[in-house]
């Protein structure tokens, strides 16, 4: 095999694997996949909130122009191999540092997002062969191979690529969260903080005999006493009794299959377990149109709120992903289950989490 044969072998490869990221990071939906990999990626490296959404399309937008500049004849050697060169040697050293922090067996480093889950150990092999054939490429391409240098291809291409990635995904300002009223019929919620214990006349007599209304009492009194104390989750301003009793609170996506699968497995354990914990639900403002098809598959309609992307994120919790469910009672978690993962939501753990007593819960 010749020598340009193997280059243009290389050349195609690698274009490939960083046409494939670029696309994999706007999977399923552009603005979606690019605040996710924000708030997974770029956040817990330490960008702010304010430059981040900046950082990833620029930095998607050079992935894809490095791509296309790779099957391109200007400036590739001395520019446009090296350049590709540095930006995996420096997306090594990042996930390098990672994996000796974090360890590197598990989570996804993002660099095929969502569509190609990828450890960072399986990333650091990767763009190692990746760096190894762009040496190679380098060394086999004679340095007369650039008959021509057009600086404005190189500049055009990356400019166009940029500017496509700000307009695919637009940058949202950052507002307040939008709330979606509960149209659904709810169960009223019964507080069961008692403020007082009416006093009851002590009878005393030989017998010792307790009247039914002493009893009565009592039974109120264990009951107040076997549960927690009321405390705020921080979950008030989407639901104003979320902290008010035994409350089951989810943070789906209205597109996603293991949320959809999570509200059936809930709604069909709801209609068989008496005094079952109020589901409310917050929605990430993605694909939020699916809304009516997501209570279709999940059999029944719950009070919900839809919130943007990002700010959805932040509520479920860093290293946290959907479907997210929690166990409140009097604003106090017991469970949270997250993923798809070794935490991933278990009917049948929930089932039993649900019927202890406040005294079994107790840590």
């Amino acid at each position: 095999m010749s020598k340009n044969n193997i280059a243009w072998g290389i050349r195609i490869v690698i274009s490939f694997l960083f046409l494939l990221s670029a696309v994999a990071k706007l999977y399923p939906s552009p603005y979606f996949a690019i605040s996710t990999f924000e708030v997974k990626q770029l956040y817990p490296m330490g960008f702010s909130e304010g430059f981040a959404p900046y950082f990833s399309r620029i930095l998607i937008g050079i992935e894809f122009a490095l791509g296309f500049l790779l099957l391109q004849k200007n400036f590739l050697r001395t520019v446009v191999i090296p350049a590709t060169i540095l930006l995996l040697a420096v997306f090594t050293m990042h996930l390098t540092i990672e994996t000796f922090m974090n360890g590197g067996n598990s989570g996804n480093c993002g660099c095929f997002g969502s569509l190609l889950p990828m450890t960072p150990i399986e990333a650091i092999i990767k763009n190692v062969l990746a760096m190894a054939l762009l040496v190679w490429l380098f060394i086999i391409m004679p340095k007369s191979s650039e008959k021509t240098h057009n600086f404005w291809v190189l500049a055009t291409v990356t400019l166009a690529s940029i500017l496509a990635l700000f307009m695919v995904a637009p940058i949202q300002p950052i507002v307040a969260e939008t709330f979606e009223p509960e149209t659904n019929s709810v169960l009223p919620v019964i507080d069961t903080t008692m403020t007082s214990v009416p006093a009851v006349e002590t009878i005393k007599d030989t017998t010792s005999i307790k009247t039914e209304a002493t009893k009565k009492v009592e039974k109120e009194v264990e009951k107040v006493i076997d549960e927690p104390a009321k405390k705020k989750s921080g979950f008030a301003q989407y639901f104003s009794t979320i902290d008010n009793g035994r409350k089951t609170l989810a943070l789906f996506v209205p597109g996603c299959d293991h949320c959809r699968d999570a509200a059936k497995e809930l709604t069909e354990l709801r209609k068989k377990t008496k005094n079952f914990p109020e589901i409310s639900i917050i929605f990430m403002n993605e694909e939020a149109d699916l809304i009516p098809d997501f209570f279709k598959a999940a059999g029944a309609e719950y009070p919900y709120k839809i919130i943007e992307v990002i700010p959805f994120w932040k509520v479920l919790g860093s290293g946290r992903y959907t479907p997210g469910i929690k166990y409140l009672w009097n604003g106090n978690e017991y469970k949270y289950y997250d993923g798809i993962n070794a935490n991933k939501f278990d009917i049948h753990d929930f089932e039993k989490l649900i019927a202890k007593p406040y005294s079994e819960l107790k840590k």
